[in-house]
C-alpha cells in the first residue's frame, strides 16, 4: 500500500496534535514568482503565530509550525519548507535539529541564488508543475498577464486516473487539471487500498494553489490599489449584544385584544408585572473578546439558540434589530461604524440558506457577481481589461470549486430543477470569493449536506482563506474531525457566553483539564459541544463537584485560564500589526479606494441588474409564456363578451365597461408583483450586503424590464379586446389607447411594488392592497360619477392614477362619435312619434335630436374632456415615476430580519412553574429543559436515573412481528424509457433491533424506505412484502410509524396535543381514551419533553428548536403505539452533534424496549454508528452491498469488506465513513470492483436469504393476532375523525389572532369604505345605478379575503398530504370538514360586521325589515360561498403562489358574466344562453339588488331627463302615455314647457334592465346554496384526488410529459 502524504490526516488519525496539519499543504508553492511564495509564507506565519508572537520577532529566526520550518534566507527572505521530522520529546510545534538542518540545506533549492538550481531533490518541485521563477523567462505568466492554461489532447488508456507529468519544467494540461478539480474528494487515510481512488496529492494541490494565485497572488496584489488598502484582520473586545425578549412567551389567542384591559387592571391591583407587557432586554452575547488574523479560520460551536448566529452577524457588521451592541469591533484597525459607512463591501455574512435566483444558470450567477465586483483599472494588472479579468476569474473559480461542469445548469430551487445541494453550496462560496471580502462569516452552511460534501465545502473555504489572506468565521453544527482540523481557532458558546476562545488544537485539552472526560472515538467538536449538555458530558472521576455546570461558571473558569491570557496577548499583538497596516493604507489610499461600498457607479449597477433581470425572466420561460397564454385566453373571453358593440346608444354603457375592464384587468395582473417582491427580497438583501449593487439600482432595473414585458402584455390584451369589441376603429385612437394602457399598467406595477418595498410582510401588504384596490376601482369615475361622489372621499380621484387613465381612454373613444339613439334610449316610441319630437335618455342629449355627441355625453355624465388627454398622460407618467422613486426608497430602507434569540411559546396555564414565574417577573427565561436536566443530574444518581428511564421504556409498545421483504424492484418512467431505482433488494426488520439504512446521496435510501412503508403512488413496485410471513394487512400504514425527514406539524398545537391527536385517531378504538392519553404522558417522559409538553410547536425561530421538533416527530409516531415497526427518515439531518446524539440515544431506548426500527442516516459519527445493531447498505442504482449485523465496533462489517479486498480499516477510523469510502460512494472516478456484484456472490448474501426464508416459514405458522389480521383502514370511526380534526382546526384558528383580526379588519374597512362612498344613496336614476355598483363592490371584497384564507387551507392540506394521509390517521372527509367548519362562524361574524357597516349607512336607509333581513341572509351566504370558492381554487393549486395567481383569473371570469359589466341584454347570445346562468354572482347580485330597489320610487335629476317637445295640441302626458305603459318611466312638463322624461319610475323598472326580478329572491337564495355546496364538493373531491394528482404531476414534470399510473404487483 502506498503511503499517503502527511498533510491529509484521516479520521483514522484524529489528533491531539495541531489543527494546522492539513492547512500546511495550502502554503506550498503558489505561482510563478518568488513573491507569491513569500506571500504564502507571510500568510501562514501571520495566521499561525502562537501566544501573540509578532511578525518582527518572527523574522530572521527559525521555527516550525506543524511540519513546516520557517528559515530566514538571503535578503531577509523567508519561506516554508516541509519538515517531516520532530524530536522525540518535542510537541508537534517543535522542530528537530535534523529538520532544521534539512530545511536550511533545502533553501538553495527553493531560491535559485546559486548556480546549481535543481528541482529533482525536492519531491514537490520534482513531481509538480511548479517552475523555478528564474526559468520562466519564456513563460506566459512572467509578465503578470494571465494566459489560458494550454490544453493538450490526452488519451486515457487505463482505468486509473491519469498520472501527472513528472518533468520539472512541464505543466499540467487543462484536461488533467479538470479531472483533478472536478473530482469529489473522499476522506483520506494513511494507506490506500487498490480499490480506492487516491486523495489529492501535493502535485495536484500545487496546481490548485497556482490557480488561486492568479487572482490572489503577490503579483496581482502589487499592482492593485484595492488590495493595498484592504482592512484585513478582525478584532473584537468586550462585545456584548442585547436584544428584546424573555426566551419564552404565552401563545396569543383571539381573546387577547378583548382581555388585554381586564388583565392589565388585574395586574395593577395585584401589583404584579404582566407577562404580556413589553418584554425586558436580554443579553444575547456577553463580553466576547478575540481576534481572527488574516489567513485564519474560526470555528463557531454551540447548540441551537446559544447565540452563534448573532455572533456571526455582529462580526459581519449586521447590527440591525438588536437593542444594543456594546464593545469594540475593528476590521484592519477601522471601527465598525466607519466600515459600515465607507467599506461595506469588505465584510460579508452568508446566511444558512443558499440564496440565488433559481432560473439563472451558474455561469450567469457568477458572471453577474464578477461584473459588479470587478475592480477599476488601477486595481487590475497592466493591460488587463474588465472582460479579461471576468473571464479569467470565472475560469479559475469554477475550476477551483469543481463547478465547471455546472456552468450551463440553472441554480434551481424546490420548483425549478437545478444543481445539487453540494454544488449550490460551492456556488455560494464562489460568489463570496468574488467579493474579495476581507472578513467572511458563514452561518451553518453545511446543513443538509452529507459528510463528504461538507468536507469539500470547508476545504474550499480553507483554500479561499489562505490564498485571499482573509479572516473567515464559520458556524457548523456537526463538524467531523477532518473538518475540525481545517480550523485555526475555535469559540464555544452557550447561552450567549464564551466558554472558550483560542487555538483549535488546544481546546480539547482545556476542557479535559476542567475535569471532563473525552470518550473514545468522539470528535473534538462533539466533545466540545457535549460539555454544555448535562445528558452528554462525561465527568472524570473525582471531578463531580468541581466542574463548572452553568454557562456563567464556564465563563468564569475561562477568564481565569491561560487560554484567556493568551487570547489577550494575541489581540494585543495583532492590534500592533494593524496599526502599521492602517498607516500603509493611508499612504496608498486614492480617490478610487477612499470608499469601497460599491465597485460600479450607479448607472452601471442599474445596467447590470437590468441585464440580469431579463435573464431571470427568460430563464423561466414556462411561467412567462404561460402568463402570456393566460392573458390571451382572457382577452378572447373579454373580447367575445363585448363582441362588436353597436355604435349606437345601446353600445354606450358596454363601451365604458370594456374600457374599465381594460384598466382593471391589467391593474389586477400587477398584483402578482407583491408575491414577487417578497420572494426576491432575501436575495436582494444578500447582494446589498455583498455590495454588488444598491437596492435602488435593482428597483430601476425592474422598471426597465417592465417596459418590454408590459408592452407585450398590454398589446396582447388590447389588440384582441379592442378590435373584437369594436372600439373606435382609427389607428390614432388605437395607438393612443395602447399608449395610455401601457403607462397606466407600468404605474400599477410600480404602485404594488412600492407597497411591497415599504411594508415588512406579505400579510400586511395584502391588507393594504385589499383597501387600495377598492379605492382604485370605485374612484375611477365609472362606478360612481364624480358629480355623485361625497366630498370626504372625492379627493381620492385626484390621487388615483387609474382615474386619469379612464378619463383619457373615455375621451379618446367618445370625443368624435355621433351616437345614434335607439330603443330603449329613444323616447318616446310609437306609431305617432317623429324625430323632431323625440329625445335620447343618454346624458348630454339635446331636445329634438336623436343623436348625441360623444363629447357632450362624457362632459355631462363624467365631466371629462378631450383637452385633458395629454395632461392626463403626463400625470400618469408622473405617478409612475413617483411610485418608482417610492420603490427605490423602500428598497434602500429594507433591513434583514431582526436579530434576537429563539422564543418558546407556551399555552396559557401550561408553562412550567419556573418559566411562568420568570415571565411574571419579567426575567429572562433560561432553557427549561437544560435547567431541569441539570437539577436531575445533581440530585439523583446515575443508577436511579437509569432505573427510572428503564421503567418508562418498559411501558412503551413492544411487538414481536417480523417484517420481511424480498426481490424488491422499483421502476419509474424516465424520458422515453424507464429508470430502475431499486434492484432486487431484500432484508428484514426485527423487534428489538435498531437497523440503519445507509448509502451515498442518490443511492435510494429514502426511496426504499417509502417503498417498504407502502408510500409509493407512482411507477411500478414489485416484490414480496410480508408481516409474519403473511401479506400486508389493510391496516399496515396505520400500524407502522413513519417519522418524516421534514418535521411537519400543526404549528399552533402544543406537544401534548399533537401526541394526543395521534394517539386518539391511530390507536385501536377498543382502547379507552384515558388509557391513550396516559400512554402519551409516558412518551413525553421517554423523550424527556415534560418541561415543553405545554409549548406550542410553532415554526423555526418562534417555537420549538430543531431538536425538540424532531423529538415531537418521533413522539407523534410513538403515540400511535405502532404495532409492527417504526420507520425514520434522516432523524439527525440538520441537527447539531449533541442533538443528533440525543435522538439516536432515544432510538436505542426504543429498540431496547422491543420496538423494531429502520432508520436512514447520513454518515454518522462512530459514536452514533455504534448504537445500531444491523445495517442495510445501498450503492447507486438501489443495489444492496451489505446486509447484516454490525457487531461490536462494527467488526462483522469491517471483516466483510476487508475479506473481500477492501483496504484495512484503521482501529481509530469511523466505520461508517470507511465502508462508504470502500465502495467508492460519491466518487465519480471510482474504478474499483462492483460491490453489488460482490454481495450478490457472497456467502453472507446466501445466509441472509436463508434466514429470511426461515423467518417467513416460522412466522407463517404462528397464530394470527390483531396486528396482522386487522382489516380496518382507519382505527376510529368517521365521526370521531371529524370531531378530532374539526376541534384541532378550531383551536388553530383561535390561536391565530393575526389571521382572524386581519379578516375582521378587512371586512370593517371595506364595509365603511363602501358605505361612505355611497352614503345615504338617494332615489335618482344615477342613485339606482349607485345601488347596483355598491353591491358590485361588495362582490369585489372576495379576492383579498380568498387570498387571506388560502394559506390556512393549504397548510391543513400540506400536513394531511405530507404525513397524516399516508399514516391513515383520518380520511379526506375529515380534512375537508376541518378546513370548512372553523371558517364559517368567523366568516359569519365578519360578514355581520360588514353588513352593519355597509347596509344601514348606504343602501338600507328606509328599507323594510324584510329587505334588511334578506340582505343579511344573502350576505351570510356570500361569506359561505367565497370560503368554498377560495378553498376550491386552492385545492387545484400545488402551492400558495399559484393559488394566488389563480384567484384573479377565476374571479374575473365569474364576475364578467354576472350582468353588471355587460348588462344581460347586451351579452352576446353565446354567453347569454348558458354562461350567464352558470355564474354564481348572477344569483347573489339578483338577490341583493332585487330587494335593495324594490318599490323605491325614482326621482330623476335635471340632467337625467330626456327633454323633447310635444307635438302641437298634445300634452306631455298624452303624447307619451302609450310609450310609458309599454316601457315604463314617467314624464313631466318642465319649466320651459318641454317634456321631461325619466327612464325609470321605480327601482323595479331599473332592475328589470339588468334582468333582475324581485320575485326571484328565494330562487336566488336556494341556487346560491347549491353553488356553496358545489364549491365544497369540488374541494372535497380535489382533497381526495389531490395526493394522487400531485404525484402524477410531479412524475409528469420529471419525465418530460410521461405520466405513470399507480400500479402495484
Amino acid at each position: 500500500m502506498a503511503s499517503m502524504p502527511p498533510d491529509r490526516p484521516s479520521a483514522a488519525a484524529w489528533p491531539s496534535t495541531s489543527a494546522n496539519s492539513f492547512r500546511q499543504q495550502y502554503m506550498a508553492h503558489t505561482d510563478s514568482t518568488t513573491s507569491d511564495i513569500l506571500d504564502a509564507a507571510r500568510a501562514h506565519e501571520q495566521s499561525h503565530t502562537n501566544d501573540g508572537m509578532r511578525r518582527n520577532e518572527f523574522l530572521g529566526t527559525s521555527s516550525t509550525v506543524q511540519g513546516t520550518s520557517y528559515v530566514s534566507g538571503q535578503s531577509g527572505l523567508k519561506t516554508a519548507v516541509p519538515s517531516s521530522t520532530t524530536t522525540p520529546n518535542s510537541g508537534p510545534d517543535q522542530p528537530s535539529d535534523e529538520g532544521l538542518q534539512r530545511s536550511s540545506a533545502t533553501l538553495s533549492k527553493w531560491y535559485p541564488s546559486t548556480d546549481d538550481v535543481s528541482t529533482k531533490e525536492h519531491p514537490i518541485l520534482a513531481n509538480s508543475a511548479w517552475q523555478d521563477p528564474l526559468e520562466q523567462e519564456d513563460d506566459d505568466y512572467s509578465d503578470g498577464m494571465f494566459q489560458p492554461i494550454k490544453t493538450a489532447a490526452t488519451k486515457d488508456t487505463t482505468d486509473q486516473r491519469p498520472k501527472m507529468q513528472k518533468k520539472g519544467s512541464g505543466r499540467m494540461t487543462e484536461d488533467d487539471l479538470f479531472r483533478v478539480l472536478s473530482r469529489k474528494k473522499t476522506n483520506a487515510s494513511d494507506s490506500q487500498g487498490a480499490d480506492i481512488t487516491p486523495a489529492i496529492t501535493h502535485e495536484e494541490q500545487a496546481e490548485i494553489e497556482r490557480l488561486m494565485s492568479r487572482m490572489f497572488g503577490q503579483n496581482r496584489r502589487a499592482n492593485s490599489e484595492e488590495e493595498k488598502t484592504r482592512h484585513i484582520g478582525l478584532v473584537f473586545k468586550h462585545l456584548t449584544v442585547k436584544g428584546m425578549g424573555l426566551g419564552a412567551a404565552l401563545q396569543p389567542t383571539l381573546s387577547d385584544p378583548f382581555l388585554a384591559l381586564p388583565r392589565l387592571l388585574a395586574n395593577l391591583f395585584t401589583k404584579g408585572k404582566s407577562a404580556s407587557s413589553k418584554p425586558p432586554i436580554r443579553t444575547i452575547l456577553n463580553d466576547f473578546n478575540g481576534c481572527v488574523r488574516p489567513g485564519e479560520m474560526l470555528l463557531v460551536l454551540g447548540r441551537p439558540g446559544s447565540g452563534c448566529s448573532t455572533f456571526l452577524k455582529v462580526l459581519a457588521n449586521q447590527r440591525f434589530g438588536f437593542e444594543s451592541i456594546d464593545g469594540e469591533v475593528t476590521y484592519g484597525g477601522t471601527d465598525a461604524k466607519q466600515m459600515a459607512k465607507n467599506y461595506r463591501g469588505e465584510i460579508v455574512y452568508n446566511p444558512e440558506d443558499d440564496l440565488h435566483y433559481a432560473t439563472l444558470s451558474v455561469k450567469r450567477t457568477l458572471k453577474f457577481a464578477l461584473k459588479t465586483r470587478t475592480p477599476g483599472k488601477e486595481s487590475r494588472n497592466e493591460g488587463e481589461s474588465r472582460s479579461d479579468y471576468i473571464k479569467e476569474f470565472l475560469r479559475v473559480v469554477t475550476k477551483l470549486f469543481w463547478i465547471e461542469h455546472t456552468l450551463g445548469t440553472k441554480v434551481g430551487d424546490e420548483f425549478v430543477r437545478g444543481v445539487s445541494g453540494g454544488e449550490k453550496k460551492r456556488v455560494s462560496i464562489a460568489e463570496a470569493m468574488i467579493t474579495r471580502a476581507s472578513t467572511q462569516c458563514w452561518d451553518n452552511s453545511t446543513r443538509g449536506l452529507d459528510a463528504s460534501t461538507a468536507l469539500e465545502y470547508v476545504e474550499s473555504l480553507r483554500t479561499l482563506t489562505n490564498m485571499a489572506h482573509i479572516s473567515t468565521c464559520v458556524a457548523l453544527y456537526q463538524a467531523g474531525e477532518s473538518l475540525y482540523e481545517l480550523f485555526d481557532k475555535v469559540v464555544l458558546i452557550d447561552e450567549g457566553r464564551c466558554l472558550y476562545y483560542g487555538r483549535a488544537e488546544s481546546a480539547a485539552a482545556y476542557f479535559e483539564g476542567l475535569g471532563f472526560e473525552r470518550p473514545a472515538r468522539w470528535t473534538t467538536a462533539d466533545f466540545l459541544t457535549s460539555v454544555t449538555d448535562p445528558h452528554e458530558r462525561k465527568i472524570k472521576e473525582g471531578f463531580e463537584n468541581r466542574i463548572p455546570r452553568s454557562a456563567e461558571q464556564f465563563e468564569d473558569a475561562y477568564k481565569k485560564s491561560d487560554a484567556y491570557r493568551h487570547n489577550g496577548e494575541d489581540i494585543a499583538g495583532l492590534e500592533q500589526e494593524l496599526e502599521a497596516q492602517r498607516k500603509e493604507r493611508l499612504e496608498n489610499r486614492s480617490k478610487a479606494t477612499k470608499q469601497k461600498n460599491y465597485t460600479l457607479p450607479f448607472h452601471k449597477q442599474a445596467l447590470e441588474c437590468t441585464n440580469r433581470q431579463f435573464l431571470i425572466m427568460f430563464g423561466d420561460q414556462l411561467t412567462l409564456f404561460g402568463k402570456w397564454g393566460g392573458i390571451l385566453f382572457q382577452a378572447l373571453i373579454v373580447g367575445s363578451l363585448f363582441y362588436k358593440m353597436p355604435q349606437t346608444s345601446a353600445g354606450v354603457f358596454p363601451r365604458g365597461g370594456v374600457i374599465f375592464f381594460l384598466l382593471l384587468f391589467n391593474a389586477l395582473l400587477a398584483l402578482a408583483e407583491l408575491t414577487s417582491a417578497f420572494s426576491s427580497r432575501p436575495i436582494m438583501l444578500k447582494h446589498k450586503a455583498f455590495s454588488f449593487y444598491r437596492p435602488s439600482a435593482y428597483a430601476i432595473a425592474q422598471t426597465v424590464v417592465d417596459l418590454p414585458l408590459v408592452l407585450v402584455q398590454v398589446l396582447l390584451f388590447d389588440i384582441v379586446v379592442y378590435w373584437m369589441s369594436g372600439l373606435a376603429p382609427t389607428a390614432s385612437q388605437f395607438f393612443i389607447s395602447a399608449l395610455i394602457l401601457f403607462v397606466q399598467t407600468l404605474g400599477m406595477y410600480s404602485f404594488f411594488r412600492a407597497i411591497g418595498s415599504l411594508v415588512g410582510s406579505l400579510d400586511v401588504a395584502t391588507r393594504i392592497t385589499g383597501v387600495a384596490i377598492q379605492a382604485l376601482i370605485v374612484y375611477t369615475g365609472y362606478l360612481i360619477p364624480p358629480t355623485k361622489m361625497h366630498p370626504w372621499f372625492k379627493w381620492l380621484i385626484w390621487i388615483n392614477p387609474v382615474q386619469y387613465g379612464f378619463e383619457a381612454l373615455m375621451a379618446n373613444e367618445f370625443y368624435n362619435q355621433n351616437i345614434q339613439c335607439v330603443p330603449p334610449n329613444l323616447v318616446p316610441q310609437g306609431p305617432n312619434t317623429s324625430p323632431q319630437y323625440q329625445s335620447c335618455t343618454l346624458q348630454g342629449s339635446r331636445p329634438g335630436s336623436t343623436t348625441v355627441l360623444g363629447a357632450d355625453y362624457i362632459k355631462t355624465a363624467y365631466t371629462y374632456e378631450r383637452a385633458h388627454l395629454w395632461r392626463n398622460f403626463g400625470i400618469i407618467v408622473a405617478f409612475w415615476i413617483f411610485f418608482v422613486i417610492l420603490t427605490m426608497i423602500g428598497m434602500e430602507l429594507q433591513k434583514p430580519n431582526a436579530g434576537g434569540g429563539a422564543v418558546t411559546i407556551f399555552k396559557r396555564g401550561q408553562a412550567p412553574k419556573s418559566v411562568a414565574r420568570a415571565m411574571d417577573k419579567g426575567n429572562v427565561v433560561e432553557d427549561e429543559e437544560k435547567t431541569a436536566a441539570a437539577d436531575e443530574k445533581l440530585n439523583s444518581s446515575d443508577d436511579s436515573s437509569g432505573s427510572e428511564s428503564g421503567q418508562v421504556v418498559k411501558g412503551v409498545a413492544k411487538n414481536d412481528s417480523v417484517f420481511t421483504y424480498q426481490n424488491v424492484n422499483y421502476t419509474i418512467p424516465y424520458e422515453k424509457g424507464e429508470r430502475q431505482l431499486l434492484s432486487d433488494v431484500q432484508g428484514y426488520v426485527r423487534p428489538g433491533k435498531l437497523t440503519a439504512l445507509m448509502g451515498a446521496s442518490g443511492a435510494g435510501k429514502t426511496t426504499l424506505l417509502n417503498t417498504l412503508a407502502q408510500r409509493i403512488n407512482f411507477g411500478v413496485v414489485t416484490g414480496d412484502f410480508l408481516v409474519d410471513g403473511r401479506p400486508l394487512p389493510r391496516s399496515f400504514q396505520r400500524a407502522t410509524g413513519f417519522a418524516e425527514q421534514m418535521d411537519v406539524h400543526e404549528p399552533t398545537a402544543t406537544v401534548r396535543e399533537a401526541l394526543r391527536f395521534s394517539a386518539l385517531l391511530r390507536q385501536p378504538k377498543e382502547v379507552p381514551m384515558a388509557e391513550k392519553y396516559e400512554y402519551c404522558e409516558r412518551i413525553i417522559d421517554l423523550l424527556e419533553m415534560r418541561s415543553i409538553a405545554g409549548a406550542t410547536i410553532g415554526k423555526i425561530g418562534e417555537g420549538l428548536n430543531q431538536e425538540q421538533r424532531k423529538r415531537v416527530t418521533i413522539g407523534v409516531e410513538l403515540a400511535s403505539k405502532p404495532e409492527l415497526l417504526l420507520f425514520l427518515d434522516e432523524p439527525t439531518s440538520g441537527l447539531d452533534s449533541g442533538a443528533a446524539f440525543n435522538i439516536v440515544r432515544f432510538l436505542r431506548k426504543l429498540a431496547d424496549s422491543g420496538q423494531a426500527l429502520l432508520v436512514t442516516i447520513h454518515q454518522p459519527s462512530s459514536v452514533l454508528f455504534e448504537h445500531f445493531d444491523e445495517l442495510l447498505l445501498l450503492k447507486s442504482g438501489g443495489r444492496v452491498v451489505y446486509h447484516g449485523p454490525l457487531g461490536k465496533d462494527s467488526r462483522y462489517l469491517i471483516d466483510y469488506f476487508e475479506g473481500n479486498g477492501a483496504k484495512k480499516c484503521e482501529p481509530s477510523a469511523n466505520p461508517a465513513e470507511y465502508m462508504l469510502e470502500a465502495i467508492g460512494a460519491g466518487d465519480p472516478n471510482y474504478k474499483g470492483k462492483d460491490w453489488g456484484d460482490v454481495w450478490a456472490a457472497s456467502a453472507e448474501h446466501e445466509t441472509r436469504s436463508r434466514e429470511i426464508q426461515e423467518m417467513v416459514a416460522e412466522r407463517r405458522n404462528a397464530p394470527t393476532n390483531s396486528k396482522t389480521d386487522d382489516s380496518r383502514e382507519y382505527a376510529m370511526s368517521l365521526g370521531t375523525q371529524v370531531y378530532a380534526v374539526v376541534k384541532r382546526s378550531f383551536v388553530s384558528y383561535w390561536r391565530t389572532p393575526d389571521y382572524m383580526i386581519g379578516k375582521f379588519v378587512l371586512h370593517i374597512f371595506t364595509g365603511l369604505f363602501n358605505s361612505f362612498t355611497f352614503y345615504h344613496v338617494g332615489n335618482s336614476q344615477i342613485d339606482m345605478q349607485s345601488r347596483l355598483f355598491s353591491i358590485f363592490m361588495t362582490l369585489t371584497i372576495s379576492p383579498p379575503l380568498i387570498q387571506q384564507l388560502q394559506p390556512k387551507f393549504l397548510n391543513f392540506r400540506n400536513i394531511y398530504q405530507s404525513r397524516e394521509a399516508n399514516s391513515k390517521i383520518y380520511s379526506w372527509v375529515a380534512l375537508v370538514a376541518g378546513a370548512i367548519l372553523p371558517e364559517l362562524p368567523y366568516s359569519i361574524l365578519a360578514g355581520t360586521l360588514y353588513f352593519i357597516c355597509w347596509w344601514f349607512p348606504a343602501l338600507g336607509r328606509g328599507a323594510t325589515p324584510f329587505a334588511s333581513a334578506y340582505t343579511w341572509m344573502m350576505t351570510m351566504l356570500f361569506e359561505i360561498f367565497y370560503v368554498g370558492f377560495g378553498q376550491a381554487i386552492a385545492a387545484f393549486a400545488p402551492n400558495e403562489l399559484l393559488a394566488s395567481i389563480l384567484v384573479p383569473l377565476f374571479f374575473l371570469f365569474v364576475v364578467s358574466f354576472c350582468g353588471v359589466v355587460v348588462p344581460f341584454a347586451a351579452l352576446p347570445y353565446f354567453w347569454r344562453s348558458w354562461m350567464y346562468y352558470l355564474t354564481p354572482f348572477r344569483y347573489i347580485l339578483e338577490g341583493w339588488l332585487g330587494v335593495a330597489v324594490h318599490n323605491r320610487p325614482v326621482k330623476c335629476e335635471a340632467k337625467e331627463f330626456a327633454r323633447f317637445a310635444a307635438p302641437p295640441g298634445q300634452t306631455c302626458e298624452n303624447y307619451t302615455r302609450q310609450f310609458i305603459e309599454m316601457a315604463g318611466g314617467y314624464v313631466q312638463t318642465g319649466v320651459d314647457g318641454l317634456c321631461e322624461f325619466c327612464q325609470y319610475k321605480s327601482g323595479d323598472e331599473f332592475a328589470k334592465g339588468f334582468n333582475v326580478e324581485y320575485g326571484h329572491r328565494w330562487r336566488d337564495y336556494g341556487v346560491t346554496w347549491a353553488f356553496c355546496i358545489f364549491n365544497f364538493a369540488v374541494g372535497e373531491y380535489m382533497a381526495a384526488m389531490d395526493q394522487v394528482m400531485m404525484r402524477m404531476l410531479t412524475v409528469s414534470y420529471s419525465v418530460c410529459g410521461v405520466v405513470a399510473l399507480p400500479r402495484r404487483n
